[in-house]
């Protein structure tokens, strides 16, 4: 059905009446009136369900209510009455499907039986739990006779810690480390930059942090499509005077004016805080120039305060008895052009020189960034730039100050805690060895653009998928669904159907689980799971709404159901942990002691209880026992792709204020003010005049390297839009077939997503 476009400038705030009006459509739209409000009441609060959305901390004193715009459309998706039964998938084929928009896919429900495809009619076909266990076994035994690294077992962002400690055993039990995760995708790039420079793989800001505070500086995240219940941090910090300095290339609403929906005073008057101070549009791959001038500013300034003898600019004292490699940093930034860091980040030397300024004023600082630094050729130099900032005024390790990733599905982070990972030595491999007395493969196994590759090449032949929309989510779309056909074992456990079910291998299992938020009960009774927020604290989470269907399985069943028909020598007890989720986590605390002590009590501490976190404390776990500066290897942050041509423009992909991930929740971006539609191009007003083209116009983009692998995307429509010249944006997944999979951050693997050089065509 065609829907009606709208397009046009949106002038109100995040948050506020656009905010209550959009919560209350998608629970009538989701016939989700009852049993939404029933989950939203007791959503990330203590004794209550985490969010199945993004992975922001949960205070300790919750406010009324604790759950945001987008966290209570995921709330509302996953507890929809509508319902995708056997019925409906006898009635349509699977190329039927395949021609379906991802929100219509989703918006058929949830599933609510196994089903096995079915070639002869091209219909998926429901069939027994117990039937379904054994077909996968058995070819998971044939697969591993042949070549045991043929198999894949991916995890997204959203399985429970439980569930993902007995995914990662199922995987290392048959037999290797092919484990990528979501976190491949967007912040393995800080993964690899923070153990390098601060000896810990993850964030050192706790939530408490917010109210010490003296300066934020913001890189690359928009906090009011992906994160709103942050705003409440952030506004918070305005109103207290803190500087909020943000560097963005688009002017995102959530970082420039909030109005609380729980504050009934800004309600009334429609009364908004200001969040940004300073609002900087670095262009995209920006970033490296534009912390280097700020750098260099401090720096220089520095210089000639020594020479004067006034207050120094940076913390001498910190750098000489806690850093590495400052001189060498130093001599960099001093030789650093102006002219040069300009023409890269796109920003003015005095606006540059003014945050310096304001950063050298502050006592405790922290840096919170998003993909839009982590998602680009040089995304582990872009996290380990913004160490340096820190680092210059010794922003590690004191309160109020820190640098805080904010990772984006909800428990993205706590699975790589317990195991998900495709590199043996960042897990206990030993400890699992000593209890469950096996072997565990110690070869890398395969990461997401691993993982692609051996999809294409062949060497991949099966994909076990916990949860997740992989197909979907990966650069190279066109590609990757050509070839995902010769895959001969394809499981995807998920809730709802989704795209990835239908671009499927020879043989093909869709498998319903439970929701976070449905209650789960097993032969022990009623059970828990738990997740890791943002900021390395644990929390316990109960579901509420009763399950979709009587025949779903939980996670941990699904998986201990997988490991007893394809093991055939294991001293895992898989039947009694899917029934007592607590002898899961005695065995998380076994595996890993000294961070889940005392797991059962501390898992319900309000506002959950903290990973150990040695870079807080300045203890430097790193090669020099210190905290190390590193010098960036160049300014440009996609050298790969360095396309020099008046009509190659830089495409970034973004998501909407209606989508979560892949999860796409409706067609109203109303923060950027489109409405009806997702095909669009965010593209400056400059650049649409330049280049011939007009606002409204409908083009074709297609990616500028490799001619002979044509990479194109139809039927955009350009929106003129406050974007830097030259960079242009558009939605996610939509836009992935034009990012080449060998576009990726060094190091990382992470798909440079955020610059694509394209092109445009009528």
């Amino acid at each position: 059905m065609a829907r009606d476009i709208k397009i046009e400038p949106y002038d109100g705030p995040a948050g506020g009446w656009g905010s209550a009006r959009s919560v209350t459509e998608i629970l009538t739209r989701e016939h989700a009136l009852t049993s939404g409000p029933a989950v939203l009441r007791v959503q990330n609060k203590p004794g209550g369900v985490a969010c199945v959305s993004c992975a922001w901390a949960k205070p300790s004193e919750p406010h009324l209510f604790e759950f945001c715009e987008n966290g209570a459309k995921a709330t509302a998706w996953e507890n929809t009455s509508l319902r995708a039964t056997p019925d409906f998938f006898a009635k349509h084929t699977v190329t039927e499907l395949l021609g379906w928009r991802d929100y219509d896919l989703e918006q058929t429900g949830r599933l609510t039986a196994p089903m096995r495809w079915d070639p002869a009619s091209d219909t998926y076909k429901e069939v027994s739990w117990e039937s379904a266990f054994e077909d996968i076994g058995r070819e998971l035994k044939a697969l591993k006779a042949e070549d045991v690294d043929s198999v894949v077992f991916y995890a997204s962002g959203r399985a429970s810690n439980e569930s993902s400690y007995m995914w990662q055993l199922l995987a290392r039990q048959f037999g290797n480390n092919n484990l990528p995760d979501s976190s491949n995708m967007c912040h393995e790039s800080t993964s690899v930059a923070l153990p390098e420079t601060i000896g810990m793989p993850v964030g050192t800001v706790w939530l408490e942090d917010y109210e010490h505070t003296d300066c934020i500086l913001f890189f690359g995240q928009n906090v009011g499509s992906n994160s709103p219940r942050m705003l409440h941090d952030l506004q918070h910090c305005s109103q207290r005077g803190v500087p909020i300095i943000t560097f963005n290339p688009l002017k995102e609403r959530g970082l420039e004016r909030f109005v609380n929906p729980q504050a009934p005073a800004e309600m009334l008057t429609n009364s908004a805080t200001r969040i940004s101070s300073q609002y900087l549009q670095v262009k995209t791959g920006g970033d490296i120039a534009a912390i280097m001038g700020v750098c260099k500013a401090l720096i220089e300034a520095d210089d000639g305060a020594v020479a004067t003898g006034a207050p120094r600019w940076i913390d001498v004292d910190f750098i000489a008895t806690h850093t590495h490699g400052f001189d060498a940093f130093a001599n960099s930034a001093r030789a650093a052009s102006w002219d040069t860091i300009e023409a890269h980040s796109g920003l003015k030397r005095a606006d540059l020189e003014t945050v310096a300024a304001t950063y050298a004023q502050s006592k405790a600082a922290m840096g919170i960034y998003g993909m839009g630094l982590t998602q680009h050729r040089a995304g582990v130099d872009n996290v380990k730039m913004l160490v340096n900032l820190l680092l210059l005024r010794g922003n590690i390790g004191k309160k109020g100050a820190g640098i805080c990733p904010v990772r984006g599905h909800s428990n993205v982070q706590g699975q790589r805690t317990v195991g998900i990972t495709e590199k043996p030595e960042l897990f206990k491999l030993d400890k699992l060895a000593e209890l469950y007395h096996f072997e565990p493969p110690r070869h890398k196994g395969l990461n997401t653009v691993e993982t692609c590759e051996g999809v294409l090449d062949g060497s991949v032949k099966a994909f076990l998928g916990l949860g997740g929309n992989f197909v979907r989510a990966v650069p190279d779309t066109v590609a990757m669904e050509a070839a995902w056909a010769n895959l001969r074992l394809t499981v995807q456990v998920a809730t709802k159907l989704n795209r990835s079910h239908l671009v499927h291998g020879k043989i093909s299992y869709v498998l319903p689980c439970l929701g976070r938020t449905e209650e789960d009960v097993q032969l022990s009774g009623v059970q828990a799971v738990t997740t890791e927020d943002s900021t390395t604290f644990i929390h316990a989470s109960y579901g509420r709404a009763t399950p979709a269907s009587p025949t779903l399985k939980s996670e941990p069943a699904i998986i201990a159901g997988i490991a007893l028909a394809t093991l055939d020598h294991t001293a895992v007890p898989w039947a009694d942990w899917a029934g007592d989720y607590r002898l899961v986590r005695g065995a998380i605390e076994k595996t890993l002691p000294d961070q889940f002590y005392d797991y059962e009590e501390r898992m319900r501490t309000p506002g959950g209880f903290p990973r150990p976190n040695t870079a807080r404390e300045r203890k430097w776990n790193t090669k020099t026992g210190r905290a190390n500066f590193t010098v960036p290897a160049s300014f440009k942050a996609d050298a790969d792709v360095d396309v020099h041509a008046p009509d190659v423009l830089q495409l970034m992909t973004l998501r909407s204020n209606d989508q979560f991930n892949t999860t796409v929740y409706g067609y109203d971006d109303r923060f950027r003010g489109v409405d009806g539609t997702r095909h669009v191009l965010f593209m400056n007003r400059t650049d649409i005049s330049r280049l011939g083209f007009a606002d409204g116009e409908t083009v074709s983009v297609v990616t500028a390297v490799e001619p002979d692998k044509p990479r194109k995307v139809a039927g955009l429509r350009i929106v003129a839009y406050d974007i830097p010249q030259g960079c242009v944006g558009g939605y996610y997944p939509e836009c992935n077939p034009l990012i080449p999979l060998w576009h990726y951050a060094e190091e990382s693997f992470v798909p440079a997503a955020k610059a694509i050089p394209v092109r445009l065509q009528r």
